[in-house]
């Protein structure tokens, strides 16, 4: 990791820095802005689901709740929510005829 005072930032300079380096961005010696690589294969999607404090809170009050609850079995989901398909799948056939 390398901390660089957002003045001197130059993204010309991180673009030739390595593949794994994350640049902390600063002002005023206190930290403002992180540049991370993407990774090979991580979508941006991704990417801003993995820093979202929200979306890593909701995983974690999940988890908690699982290791305290237990969880509901694939076959259990699937009966659950056998009645409630809406949207009929089309099949292969004719999804090939449409083409």
């Amino acid at each position: 990791m390398r901390t660089v005072e957002i003045t001197e930032a130059s993204l010309a300079d991180y673009g030739r820095a390595t593949d794994e380096e994350t640049w902390v961005l600063t002002r005023k010696g206190k930290p403002v802005a992180a540049v991370v690589p993407i990774r090979p294969g991580m979508d941006p999607e991704t990417l801003a689901l993995s820093h979202d404090a929200k979306f890593i809170e909701i995983i974690n009050r999940s988890w908690t709740n699982y290791r305290e609850k237990g969880g509901v079995p694939l076959d259990e989901v699937r009966r659950r929510l056998a009645g409630k398909r809406t949207v009929r799948r089309r099949s292969r056939r004719k999804l090939a005829r449409q083409r």
